[in-house]
């Protein structure tokens, strides 16, 4: 593994587990067993690692909700189905902190700063995936229908700390079937 990918490594277990703005780039250079030179040679900054973190957390959800919409064949149900036994499962892990973007949102709240815009991005492609997921609904105000599918999933990520997976996928499944009016079979 080169030192760029151990730097990220730690800084991903660091970051989700203590805060982006709790864990120094000191802290993450001394995990690694590197010095402060080697560390900017990667990242001109800590911002840029938050980044990097970041955009690493959302090339994996992609993957993982991608898998579960091409498994689901074209069928919406079982595709929120198992997006929602996906989330749920993710929700209800152990050292689970909540979601990582909407974490990071709440530390770095400027709306111009490289890490929110890596938020907004990733926001954005959850919007884009519900979209085209309903699309063939033909729902009215498909937009406010899109907007209240990510709101479910930002409660499901929440309801993580309260609750087992089968209790929060069952819920957020319930709740986006029963908003586009998709019953189960």
């Amino acid at each position: 593994m080169t030192v760029r990918e151990r730097l990220l490594e730690a800084a991903t277990e660091m970051f989700y587990a203590q805060g982006l703005r709790a864990v120094s780039a000191d802290k993450i250079i001394e995990r690694v067993g590197t010095t402060k030179v080697t560390f900017y040679r990667h990242f001109r900054t800590k911002d840029d690692l938050i980044v990097a973190y970041l955009e690493r957390r959302a090339a994996q959800e992609r993957e993982g909700i991608g898998q579960a919409v091409d498994l689901a064949g074209g069928d919406i149900g079982k595709a929120l189905d198992l997006i929602a036994g996906g989330i749920g499962a993710v929700a209800c892990s152990p050292g689970f902190r909540g979601c990582p973007f909407i974490n990071a949102a709440a530390e770095y709240p400027d709306p111009d700063s490289p890490v929110r815009k890596v938020v907004d991005t990733h926001r954005g492609w959850y919007t884009s995936v519900y979209e085209s997921l309903i699309a063939p609904l033909g729902l009215p105000d498909q937009a406010a229908v899109v907007a209240q599918l990510v709101l479910f999933r930002d409660g499901a990520m929440v309801a993580g700390y309260l609750g087992d997976p089968a209790a929060v996928a069952e819920s957020l499944s319930r709740g986006s079937r029963a908003l586009i009016g998709y019953p189960r079979d």
